[in-house]
C-alpha cells in the first residue's frame, strides 16, 4: 500500500530529496506521492519532521 502526503505538510520538500524513485512531487499546496510510483519503502515517512506522510 502506496504513501500518502496530508494536509499537515509545510511543503519543506525534505521528502522529495529522500525517495529513492522520484515518487514525490510538489503538488497544490502540499507534496504528494505518486501511488503507481512509489515502492513503500517508507522513506519519505522517516524524514518527514510533520508526521504528514502516512500509510495508504
Amino acid at each position: 500500500m502506496a504513501y500518502v502526503i496530508t494536509d499537515e505538510c509545510v511543503m519543506c520538500g525534505t521528502c522529495e530529496g529522500e525517495c529513492p524513485v522520484e515518487a514525490i512531487s510538489e503538488g497544490d499546496g502540499k507534496y504528494v506521492i505518486d501511488a503507481d510510483t512509489c515502492v513503500e519503502c517508507g522513506t519519505c515517512a522517516g524524514v518527514c519532521p510533520t508526521e504528514a506522510i502516512k500509510e495508504a
